[in-house]
């Protein structure tokens, strides 16, 4: 009698328009989920990678601060900013002329921007006559143009 009876309930539902608890998704249905995860990514990383570029122009900048304290500390003790081959390399090793450094004036050397590429440090400076250029060439590694990071204001 229920071997009758489950196979009734199962014929009703199926009139009604109503699944058995055994059956599963369709594709049309796991379709539209994979669309809307798709939309969702779609509209979700590029916030993220925006982000993310925007913490690394903030450290960029950090760390050009940084190595501007470290290289008016080499000034004030030294009477002049390091320059030619020596940059900032001056600034963990003492160089030959430097009779006054007390350095090393970093915790740690800093020679790459946040992109892997190497800070540029001009003395004397194009941009800051009167002292020196500091900048990252920003993500596309190129100097000139709107994503380098600098020690001077653009105005």
């Amino acid at each position: 009698m229920r071997a009758i009876a489950g196979r009734t309930s199962r014929r009703w539902a199926a009139r009604r328009g109503l699944r058995s608890r055994e059956s599963g998704f369709t594709l049309v249905e796991l379709l539209l989920v994979l669309v809307i995860l798709t939309t969702l990514a779609a509209i979700v990383v590029p916030k993220f990678t925006r982000r993310s570029e925007q913490a690394k122009i903030s450290a960029a900048q950090t760390q050009i601060s940084n190595l501007e304290v470290a290289l008016d500390a080499f000034e004030v003790d030294n009477g002049y900013y390091p320059q030619g081959s020596d940059g900032l390399r001056a600034l963990m090793e003492q160089p030959s002329d430097a009779k006054n450094w007390r350095g090393p004036y970093l915790k740690r050397a800093v020679e790459e921007d946040p992109w892997g590429h190497p800070y540029v440090y001009e003395y004397p400076g194009r941009q800051n006559v009167d002292s020196y250029d500091l900048y990252s060439m920003g993500p596309d590694g190129q100097a000139g143009g709107n994503d380098d990071v600098t020690n001077w204001s653009s105005r």
